[in-house]
């Protein structure tokens, strides 16, 4: 058993140890205090992949130009504004691409309302939590984490835009999704496993949604 005068030269932790240890040798039957959280060694494979790439953007947070580049990104990405821009801007080329253009705005709403009012309601895992600041303005939203909606609707917007492109601009549609996507990560909003997600669900809504919904109809 550890003496009083032993436990108060202990570091804190060993001396709540010590304490408990005491407690149950007194009184076994009283029950002891316990917690929910699992020890660091004893997480998910997906709480590892989450931390591990959570540690590697670390290396690029808090640094300029790179955090004022990927904030504009994301805020970019709020309600597919950035993909809607581009679908009007290609809409200036002919009547076909403008009607285009409004059936894309139309498929994106409607991949907000099956993210957003669907899937993440039957997940509800909670987003981050970061102690300081952020170096932007960044809007919060009220939504839950899992899956990404700025990731589903870079990957939707990306097939669909994908129609009648060359491959250059095919490339570039997909890598912009993909920083779109990972600035989720970096600005601590999304895990990367909601990321993961929000890619994967958006190309299967994306392949849905040029199927059922081309935006250029075929000429007879």
């Amino acid at each position: 058993m550890t003496r009083p005068e032993e436990t108060d030269s202990l570091p804190p932790e060993n001396f709540i140890d010590a304490a408990v240890e005491k407690l149950a040798t007194e009184h076994p039957d009283l029950p002891l205090p316990h917690h929910d959280h699992e020890p660091p060694h004893e997480l998910s494979a997906v709480d590892r992949f989450d931390h591990k790439v959570d540690q590697f953007f670390d290396r690029f947070r808090g640094t300029e130009p790179t955090d004022r580049i990927i904030y504009a990104l994301t805020e970019l990405g709020d309600f597919g504004l950035i993909w809607v821009l581009l679908a009007f801007l290609r809409g200036l080329k002919s009547e076909e691409d403008a009607r285009a253009a409004w059936r894309l705005t139309a498929v994106l709403a409607a991949e907000s309302v099956i993210i957003n009012g669907i899937v993440k309601t039957q997940f509800k895992r909670e987003r981050p939590v970061i102690q300081e600041a952020r170096p932007h303005r960044l809007r919060i939203p009220l939504s839950t984490s899992f899956p990404s909606g700025h990731s589903s609707t870079a990957m939707v917007a990306g097939v669909l835009l994908a129609q009648k492109s060359s491959t250059p601009t095919k490339v570039a549609l997909f890598s912009l999704g993909g920083l779109v996507a990972v600035s989720r990560i970096h600005v601590r909003i999304h895990h990367a496993s909601d990321v993961a997600g929000g890619l994967a669900v958006g190309l299967g809504l994306g392949a849905i949604a040029r199927a059922a919904f081309p935006l250029y109809r075929r000429r007879r």
